[in-house]
């Protein structure tokens, strides 16, 4: 795949590690390895910064002076976002919406929604049940009666302008393995608008890789979410040139794990968090990451993956959450070491 003919603003630290994690191999007995996506680097990291480096090259290119997302409260895609518009010298305006109906005060001010404001973001705060397309179309449109020139970035950079940074991790995670000489059996990792598991089957279907690849969702159910993963990756494999590439047996997400709904923690999550921060050093965040975890570790204890095989956990990032949900973690542990 000839990546570099795509308009691309170089914004993420680029590669990202690919690490074991030893002491929660010990503790789950699987061969745990870790593609750190927390790490790329702007505005403290995480997935949406790949997908920002094709969408907004194509802002740039488009001649745009503002860009315009939306998002739930504690959304990491639009903080990623603001962030990436700062550092570009172009305004971003956020539309978020309530999809949780908490108001502690943390969750609404503090984490991604401080950092979306420090950034120089302006937002607007909407009512959970809004159709927010429309809501973003409509800013959009008012934007641009006031003579600016607004490119609109869809929730999650989820389209196949944002997925090809997805590809490109596959291929760098690849690269990596190769030239470790490590053999990956399965990748694992949250998936909830669908770009990121998009780009990634997409790239190593194009690969000939042969990793499965499994989303743990965080928000849709299992049919929803496998069919708008794999609508996003046929339309990428068109854009990259591949169409055909990416199967439907190749798409596959586990649902089990979103608990009450999008936003809202668990107990596997809490838990999850507790684990990768005792055992490994590394947080995670309560909407996706955690989720994902949560599924690996379960599936890990009922013995899903063999203990020869090797697995790597994409983290997508969002640790800046947790300070909009320290709300969460008031009650008792719900995992110890001892």
């Amino acid at each position: 795949m000839h990546l570099a003919k795509f308009p691309r603003t170089h914004l993420a630290h680029l590669p990202t590690p690919l690490e074991p994690m030893p002491r929660l191999s010990k503790e789950l007995n699987v061969d745990l390895w870790i593609k750190r996506d927390d790490c790329t680097g702007l505005s403290t990291g995480g997935n949406k910064t790949r997908k920002l480096e094709f969408l907004m090259a194509e802002a740039e290119a488009s001649g745009a002076d503002m860009v315009m997302t939306q998002g739930a409260t504690q959304s990491n895609h639009a903080r990623q976002t603001a962030a990436a518009a700062a550092k570009l010298g172009m305004d971003c305006h956020i539309l978020l919406e309530d999809r949780t109906g908490y108001n502690n005060a943390n969750y609404n001010t503090n984490g991604n929604v401080l950092l979306d404001h420090l950034h120089g973001a302006s937002t607007e705060k909407f009512p959970g049940g809004h159709d927010m397309i429309e809501e973003m179309n409509k800013a959009a449109e008012q934007k641009r009666a006031e003579a600016r020139n607004v490119y609109v970035i869809p929730g999650g950079g989820s389209n196949a302008t944002g997925a090809l940074g997805y590809v490109n991790c596959a291929f760098e995670m690849l690269s990596q393995a190769n030239d470790m000489k490590l053999k990956i059996d399965r990748v694992v990792h949250a998936t909830g608008s669908s770009g990121t598991q998009a780009g990634l089957v997409t790239g190593l279907c194009a690969m000939n890789a042969n990793i499965p690849l499994l989303g743990i969702g965080t928000r849709a159910p299992q049919p929803k979410q496998e069919q708008m993963v794999y609508d996003l990756a046929l339309k990428t494999a068109e854009k990259l040139g591949c169409a055909g590439v990416v199967k439907r047996e190749d798409v596959m997400a586990n649902t089990d794990y979103v608990g009450e709904g999008y936003g809202l923690p668990t107990e596997s999550g809490v838990e999850a968090i507790e684990m990768f921060a005792a055992l490994e050093g590394i947080l995670l965040d309560p909407v996706y990451s955690a989720k994902g975890a949560a599924g690996l570790i379960d599936l890990a204890r009922k013995g899903h993956f063999a203990s020869d095989r090797r697995v790597v956990f994409l983290h997508t990032g969002g640790a800046v959450g947790l300070f909009g949900y320290d709300f969460a973690f008031e009650a008792q542990r719900r995992w110890s070491s001892a």
